[in-house]
């Protein structure tokens, strides 16, 4: 196995941004002391940029998705999973999907306002927010700057209801807040695991939780009343897909109630960032990785339809299907399907029209 380029990092290169028609290559050496080039072997620091957006929740009319509302107080992901689809989405910002996802994150610091403005709005109309719907809401810089936690104590404030999707232990920081939530019905927390070998962690994963924290963390919420379930994402075919029915049986025995998955998707300059990781990483698998990945996409590495995206198309995704589903029911996840309440919410207007016809 060669060595990893990046110390800590998941992706090998910065490819270029397709939104972007200038791109500087590597400068001429007289010339590169003015210039900021990672070298092999270097550990390249995560910078921190300021998001002074005037909202916050992102919506969505996806048909894959169960969800409108999704808020995302990071741009880009210190995780630095090397497969990631919210990748392509740093270069609306002028980065690239690469190495620059995973070091360079934009923080939103005026998150917690905004949320409680938004509740606020006289137009608010309650229904469950996912919280993330992009970029890891508990990556490594969430337990020096607390957004996640200031958000979600506006949840309970105005009892609100809230989905949590993470890969990190973190969550159990918030363990206060996430029970206050519970009590009234308004929170649900997914535990994404992708596989249980922690060897295959640290190149594909390198700054996620532990697949045996993440089996913690689900025995942890369940065991304080938090209504967990597991999502088995991504699927890679050829790699991961064999862990399947373990990974559901591992979190259902620690109280999962219910589970997901999806296969990988490799759109834009992740397709390019996936092959290189899996050449230097798992030379002796790639060949077979990326065949199965053409038998699940119809020939491509990639495929953005609706219906199809999430799940892949053809008999061996049927394979993958099959045999999530099979062990869905052997290991009674899915059975009954959850709701959150939106009959809580706090709405400061309902409560100031009485006073306002007292008057």
């Amino acid at each position: 196995m060669s060595v990893k380029p990046f110390i800590g990092r998941g992706a090998g290169f910065n490819p270029p941004n397709r939104f972007e028609s200038l791109r500087i290559e590597r400068p001429p050496a007289e010339l590169e002391e003015y210039f900021d080039v990672p070298e092999a072997g270097q550990k390249i620091p995560t910078r921190v940029y300021l998001d002074r957006s005037k909202s916050l929740l992102s919506k969505n009319d996806s048909p894959d998705l169960g969800f409108t509302f999704s808020l995302n107080p990071y741009r880009g992901c210190e995780h630095g999973c090397v497969y990631c689809y919210a990748r392509p989405s740093h270069e609306y910002l002028g980065f690239s999907a690469g190495l620059d996802f995973e070091t360079k994150i934009v923080v939103k610091p005026d998150a917690p306002r905004l949320l409680e403005e938004t509740f606020r709005s006289p137009s608010w109309k309650p229904e469950a927010v996912v919280f993330s719907g992009n970029t890891d809401c508990y990556q490594p810089l969430e337990r020096t700057l607390g957004l996640t936690r200031r958000c979600l104590e506006v949840f309970a404030r105005y009892r609100h209801p809230v989905s949590l999707i993470t890969k990190n232990a973190l969550i159990q920081r918030d363990i206060d807040i996430l029970c206050e939530l519970a009590a009234r019905n308004l929170v649900f927390v997914i535990i994404t695991i992708t596989t249980l070998d922690q060897t295959l962690v640290k190149i594909m994963e390198p700054r996620t939780s532990a697949p045996h924290r993440r089996l913690e963390t689900v025995a942890f919420l369940a065991s304080h009343g938090i209504p967990v379930g597991v999502n088995v994402a991504p699927v890679i075919p050829g790699l991961t897909e064999q862990e399947i029915p373990t990974i559901l049986k591992e979190a259902a025995a620690r109280g999962a109630r219910s589970a997901g998955y999806t296969i990988v998707r490799l759109s834009h300059g992740l397709r390019d960032l996936f092959r290189e990781w899996l050449e230097r990483e798992l030379p002796g698998r790639a060949r077979r990785v990326l065949a199965r990945l053409r038998d699940v996409r119809d020939g491509a590495l990639s495929d953005s339809t609706f219906g199809s995206r999430m799940t892949g198309t053809g008999e061996y995704a049927a394979t993958i299907r099959n045999l999530f589903e099979v062990n869905s029911a052997k290991y009674g996840l899915n059975r009954r399907p959850l709701h959150l309440s939106t009959d809580e919410f706090i709405s400061p207007h309902a409560a100031q029209i009485p006073l306002f016809q007292r008057g």
